[in-house]
């Protein structure tokens, strides 16, 4: 691919969005669909080119990035991307969390269409790409990844070829799996400290930036549960939801124990019951901060 490609996104959601934008501002020429109206209110905004339907992205873009919330939704768009006539597009990379049969599924469909598929997911938030501080998992045809290598270093320096098309979405189900983890035991840490007396923000301060115990969980949600401040999300909880369902699935599969994942998912199941499914997932904090019986001020879900 010679010269600087047009780019689609299909999926102008947390991510997608986030994508867009930072593409725009590197100078790429950036078109996209979602089925939101506003989603694509803020691609306009930000100086892309919003369209109707994922058929008039593969039509005007040479490369298109997906980000997709559910399997149904990367089935349509893999089946509207195939049919595009005329086709610009020759390369898809597919960035969204999903089931791997799905995604392996959507990669067979562009592929008769003569469109190859590069199974990229990410491990990081939106609000981490300002940072540079994501990972994209990149898989699939090694030539057509040298095609958009340079376009996936406008997110992060760290875009490592991971090999055969799923081997990135089973990265990200291994990362997923222990954010997980981290996330609860972050907010057992401070929910702890809580009971003792300790204010969370000191918690915050001293172990977040601990070459032995800080974590980028640790700094990132442990800030929001300090705060007791959980909008705008990083990750919805009703959107992790999946990503637990999809990470449990693929273990039972492989007949692989995970007792501490396990663990983890009536806590955020109960985050849902207590009406925090459009929250950030750090909001598991007021779930043990309500079987601890801790006192405070009200949750800031705003």
């Amino acid at each position: 691919m010679t010269g600087q490609p047009s780019i689609g996104v299909v999926g102008l959601g947390i991510m997608g969005g986030a994508m867009a934008e930072a593409l725009i501002a590197h100078g790429y020429a950036v078109s996209g669909y979602d089925i939101a109206a506003g989603a694509r209110k803020r691609l306009r905004r930000a100086g892309g080119t919003p369209l109707r339907s994922s058929t008039e992205v593969a039509a005007r873009a040479d490369v298109v990035i997906t980000s997709l919330a559910t399997s149904a939704a990367l089935r349509d768009a893999s089946e509207k991307l195939a049919a595009a006539k005329p086709m610009r597009c020759r390369i898809v990379i597919e960035t969204s969390t999903l089931p791997l049969a799905d995604k392996e599924a959507a990669m067979r469909r562009l592929k008769r269409a003569r469109i190859a598929t590069l199974d990229c997911p990410i491990s990081g938030t939106a609000v981490r790409l300002g940072e540079g501080a994501w990972t994209v998992f990149a898989s699939g045809d090694e030539r057509a990844f040298r095609q958009v290598e340079t376009l996936l270093e406008v997110f992060t320096s760290r875009v490592p070829y991971c090999g055969a098309y799923g081997n990135g979405t089973k990265l990200k189900y291994a990362a997923n799996h222990l954010v997980a983890i981290l996330n609860v035991a972050t907010a057992e840490s401070i929910t702890f400290g809580r009971k003792m007396g300790l204010q969370p923000r000191q918690l915050l301060d001293l172990f977040g930036p601990s070459p032995i115990i800080g974590t980028g969980v640790y700094r990132l949600r442990g800030a929001m549960m300090a705060a007791r401040k959980y909008r705008p999300p990083t990750m919805k909880v009703e959107v992790w939801q999946k990503d637990m369902q999809v990470i449990g699935d693929m273990a039972k599969a492989v007949d692989c124990p995970t007792p501490l994942f396990t663990a983890c998912v009536p806590l955020f199941n109960a985050a849902m019951a207590q009406g925090l499914a459009q929250s950030d997932t750090a909001s598991v904090c007021e779930v043990l901060g309500m079987i601890a019986g801790v006192d405070g001020p009200r949750v800031k879900r705003r």
